[in-house]
């Protein structure tokens, strides 16, 4: 046994040896690192959250939910390794939950009972047989965990557990990472990248003095690594992934720049990768007057706080990109916050800034380019019955997309009116033995019902897909208050179906919505079905009209173009034993056929109740659309 651990002991040392050759040397030039505590939050540090807390009730709130959560946790029983399907991921999750909790609470308050009990957490963690490193999202998160933990307590751990503790960050968080079975994230573009080059910086960070070699290799690998999926914020911060990965990838990414500039008083050029601060506007504007999000891809509806908003509102001097998070501080529970295993980061990130000194931004719309492009308006910040759309272009390749090209939201009177369906849960779909990763035109994941097109707010041609390889742009937009607009091309998206195919979607004199779609058909009959999801009671009025109502609200859906249309609804109900049920929606829409080689309009008015006698019934073309 003795020979056998001398020889991978040698081998790790070649290996970090030979990386360590072919590497930049970034930290070549910082500073001396600083002794433990070392991650986010120098020692001392914490005078400043005391002084943050006992200035701003909403502060002192939030941090009493803190210590309440932390209190819920000293009975409960330690987490066991106990995976769900090929994950362990759940207890990672919870384990940085609860270790970041306690560990938070000791340094804030030295009281005895959250250092015991995250002495337990962490030795309990330290045990587990493995991190899993074959779905290494779990190892990532797990390192993070114990790592925080292992540092901020470390002056007041025992010898011996600190040595059990530094044991598991090495073997079961950081060697896994060196082994090519394990670490094909290192050259991934999503979110996999940022969470697993994070949680290794932090292992790296946590154990520096005791392996500085590697610990340097680790943290360079980081450096270089990590700016691959940096790259897809650019050219202005529209994050590929959508609202959900955007509170996955982006966290941890600040997380991991957060930690090297505290530790070695640098970023390293990190936050200067094109568009990465820019992406906090993508981030503040995707949540409509609701305090939902726009939920396109595999995302989640319910908008959350996000701590590393305060990250991005301090490094970028502007408080207005905290207007959304300050309305979910004042009027949520702060208990509601306290599932969120990233929210003591909030404290360390609040930088002094008090809930008055946020005001709402400027602008009403936000433009993102990219490799999925979103325009996203609305008519106000403050007025919750303001009208909010979010229309969404890109690509079916993209990483966890949904065939969604072209598909929109829409809220007024604080309903959703057109919404989307976002995520199915992954184990639901995989515990089945569907091929959920498999992108390909043809592939199952097609098939699933909340991923294609036909229950998405866009078009489905000939009863097909969209085509995965396509991919659409915003082609003009503007921020005109009484014309707000913006187009994108789908061509490419349904290519061989369509000659050519534009949207465009308006907010008109601040009073209703046009979706108006020109299409150019090939030298065939082409049938064109349009399609809005709605949680609303559709109510069929006439040829060409619907009424919805929702929490007693009311819209009209009415179709301009063409002239002699037959509105109709079609059911939610799964087709698949697989596929997640959908109560309380409805499909409505209509379906025309289109003669061969020639030029259409589709014009749809979504009109709220007070605007009724507003909206116009001319709809210019998207050619005359002011941009």
């Amino acid at each position: 046994m003795n020979l056998l651990f001398l020889r991978l002991t040698s081998l790790l040392f070649l290996f970090v040896h030979f990386v360590a050759l072919a590497q930049v040397d970034h930290l070549a030039s910082t500073n001396k690192l600083p002794g433990h505590p070392r991650l986010l939050l120098l020692k001392g540090e914490e005078e400043a959250i005391k002084r943050t807390i006992d200035a701003d009730k909403t502060w002192n709130n939030l941090h009493q939910a803190i210590l309440t959560e932390c209190d819920a946790l000293l009975n409960k029983p330690t987490l066991e390794r106990i995976k769900i399907g090929r994950r362990l991921l759940d207890k990672s999750r919870e384990g940085l939950r609860r270790v970041f909790f306690l560990s938070y609470a000791w340094r804030l308050t030295h009281q005895e009972k959250y250092l015991k009990r995250a002495e337990q957490e962490l030795l309990a963690l330290s045990a587990f047989e493995d991190w899993n490193p074959t779905h290494f999202l779990d190892v990532a998160e797990m390192t993070m965990a114990v790592s925080i933990g292992y540092d901020w307590l470390y002056n007041d751990l025992s010898e011996q557990s600190r040595s059990i503790i530094k044991e598991a960050i090495l073997k079961k968080g950081i060697e896994p990472s060196l082994d090519s079975k394990y670490n094909s994230w290192l050259k991934a573009t999503h979110n996999w990248n940022q969470v697993c080059n994070a949680g290794m910086t932090y292992g790296a960070l946590a154990i520096y003095e005791d392996q500085p070699e590697l610990a340097k290799t680790i943290i360079n690998r980081a450096i270089d690594s990590v700016v691959l999926p940096m790259g897809d914020y650019s050219p202005n911060g529209a994050y590929p992934e959508g609202y959900s990965y955007w509170g996955y990838g982006t966290s941890f990414n600040v997380m991991l720049v957060s930690a090297v500039d505290k530790a070695f008083g640098t970023d390293f050029g990190l936050i200067n990768q094109p568009g990465f601060l820019k992406t906090a506007g993508y981030l503040e504007n995707m949540t409509g007057p609701s305090g939902n999000a726009f939920n396109y891809s595999d995302s989640g509806l319910s908008g959350e706080l996000q701590p590393a908003m305060f990250w991005f509102a301090q490094k970028s001097k502007d408080p207005s990109l905290l207007w959304v998070e300050r309305n979910r501080l004042q009027t949520n529970d702060p208990k509601k916050h306290v599932k969120n295993r990233l929210l003591p980061a909030i404290m360390l990130w609040s930088n002094g800034v008090g809930m008055n000194a946020i005001g709402e931004p400027k602008s009403t719309m936000w433009v993102g380019e990219g490799r999925n492009p979103v325009a996203l308006m609305r008519t106000s910040w403050s007025d919750p019955a303001a009208i909010y759309v979010g229309l969404k272009a890109g690509s079916p390749s993209v990483n966890h997309a949904h065939m969604d090209i072209g598909s929109f939201v829409m809220e007024a009177d604080g309903v959703r009116w057109a919404m989307d369906f976002g995520m199915q849960e992954y184990e639901s779909l995989e515990s089945k033995g569907v091929d959920l990763w498999n992108s390909k035109q043809d592939s199952q994941r097609w098939q699933i019902f909340r991923y294609n097109n036909f229950v998405h707010n866009t078009l489905t041609i000939n009863n097909g897909l969209q085509r995965v390889a396509g991919k659409a742009a915003i082609t003009n937009y503007s921020n005109d208050p009484l014309f707000m607009n913006a187009t994108t091309d789908l061509t490419d998206v349904y290519k061989e179906s369509l000659a050519k195919i534009n949207r465009g979607i308006a907010i008109v004199d601040k009073s209703y919505v046009v979706v108006r779609d020109e299409l150019e058909t090939t030298p065939a009959e082409t049938t064109v079905r349009w399609t809005m999801l709605t949680p609303a009671t559709v109510n069929l009025i006439g040829g060409n009209k619907a009424e919805l109502t929702k929490d007693g609200k009311k819209l009209i859906l009415q179709v301009n173009e063409p002239a002699h249309v037959a509105l109709k609804t079609w059911p939610t109900d799964p087709p698949h034993d697989y596929d997640a049920p959908n109560p309380g929606t409805t499909l409505v829409g209509f379906e025309i056929t289109l003669p061969a080689t020639t030029k259409s309009a589709l014009t749809v008015l979504l009109i709220p109740d007070k605007a009724a006698n507003k909206a116009q019934q001319k709809v210019q073309p998207l050619a005359q659309w002011p941009h």
